[in-house]
C-alpha cells in the first residue's frame, strides 16, 4: 500500500533564482530566509525517502481538466516568458513517473472526476516546478517528479476532489510520495512604481496590503494548529477574495490528497513569512501518512 509521507506548501518566487549577492542587496545585507528554508525542506525530504514527488504547479493553468504530466523525463533549458531578463538559461533534466500519472487518471475516471494525463514532448515547463526541482536538488537525488496543473474553470471544491483522487491513487500504489503545493498565499502584486516601506525587500511589511498580511498570518496560524477545516469554512468569504495564488489550487489539491476538511496535519514553518513583490510566501511542512 502506498503512502503520502509528507506534504509542504512551498514558495517558488523567481527572485529566489537570482544570485546570492543580488538577493542580499535586496535584503539589506541579509539573504531571504526562504533560501535557508529550502535546505530545511531538503532535510525533510531526505528523512521521508519519497519514491516520487508530486508538484501542484500554480503556474500551469489548464481549462477543462486537472492535467497530470505523465512524461518519462524532461530536459532542456528554461526561460521564463514572465521575467526573461533574469530567469533564463536554467538547465534541467529530471525524471517523470508515468505509472503514477496514469493511475491518477484511472481513479479519477472511476469516480467521475476530471484528472487526465498528458504526455507530450513539446509541453512547456513552468518555474513553479522548475525552481523547486533546482532548489530541492531533485535532479541530484534522481527523484521522479509528477506535475499537476491548476484548472482555471473550477470551484474550490473541485480542487479538493482532484486531490482526493490523487491521494487514492497513491494509496493504491506501492509508492512513498511527498506532495509539494508550489505557490504563494495572498497573491496581489505591488504596482510597477511601488516604493518599499521597509529597506529589506523581503520583509513582511512590504506585502501588498495590511489586510492581506493579516489574512495570511491568520491562515498560517490555522495551518500550525492543523485546523484546515476552519480555512475551508472561511474560503469564500476570506481567502478566495484576497486571492491566493491560482485561487489556492495548489494548497487545496494538496489538502484534498491528505484528508480535506478532516485533515489535522499541523504545519511546521520551515521559513519566515516573506514578501515577494507584494505576495505572501512561506515554506511549511505537514507531516502525514495519509
Amino acid at each position: 500500500m502506498g503512502q503520502i509521507v509528507g506534504a509542504a506548501l512551498v514558495s517558488h518566487h523567481p527572485g529566489l533564482m537570482q544570485c546570492e549577492e543580488f538577493r542580499r542587496a535586496m535584503g539589506a545585507g541579509e539573504d531571504s530566509d526562504l533560501i535557508a528554508g529550502y535546505a530545511r525542506l531538503r532535510d525533510k525530504l531526505a528523512a521521508a525517502r519519497p519514491d516520487v514527488v508530486v508538484v501542484f504547479d500554480s503556474h500551469w493553468f489548464t481549462t477543462g481538466y486537472h492535467l497530470v504530466d505523465g512524461g518519462k523525463g524532461y530536459s532542456g533549458t528554461y526561460i521564463s516568458d514572465e521575467m526573461p531578463w533574469y530567469l533564463h538559461g536554467v538547465p534541467y533534466a529530471y525524471r517523470g513517473h508515468p505509472p503514477l500519472a496514469l493511475a491518477i487518471e484511472a481513479v479519477s475516471r472511476e469516480r467521475g472526476g476530471y484528472n487526465r494525463t498528458i504526455a507530450h514532448p513539446d509541453l512547456g515547463r513552468h518555474y513553479a516546478t522548475i525552481n523547486l526541482v533546482k532548489h530541492l536538488r531533485l535532479e541530484l537525488s534522481d527523484t521522479p517528479v509528477v506535475t499537476v496543473s491548476s484548472c482555471q474553470n473550477c470551484d474550490w471544491q473541485h480542487f479538493l476532489v482532484s486531490g482526493g483522487h490523487i491521494g487514492e491513487a497513491i494509496r493504491r500504489s506501492d509508492l512513498r510520495v511527498v506532495l509539494l503545493a508550489s505557490g504563494a498565499l495572498s497573491h496581489r502584486f505591488n504596482g510597477i512604481d511601488w516604493k518599499p516601506t521597509h529597506p529589506r525587500i523581503f520583509h513582511e511589511s512590504n506585502v501588498s496590503s495590511p489586510e492581506n498580511l493579516a489574512s495570511d498570518k491568520q491562515a498560517i496560524a490555522l495551518m500550525q494548529e492543523g485546523r484546515h477545516d476552519q480555512i475551508l469554512e472561511r474560503w469564500d468569504a476570506e481567502y478566495r477574495r484576497k486571492p491566493w495564488e491560482a485561487f489556492g489550487a495548489h494548497y487545496l489539491q494538496m489538502l484534498g490528497a491528505i484528508g480535506g476538511a478532516d485533515c489535522r496535519a499541523k504545519g511546521e514553518p520551515l521559513s519566515a513569512y516573506e514578501n515577494a513583490r507584494g505576495t505572501g510566501n512561506i515554506h511549511m511542512w505537514f507531516p502525514t501518512e495519509a
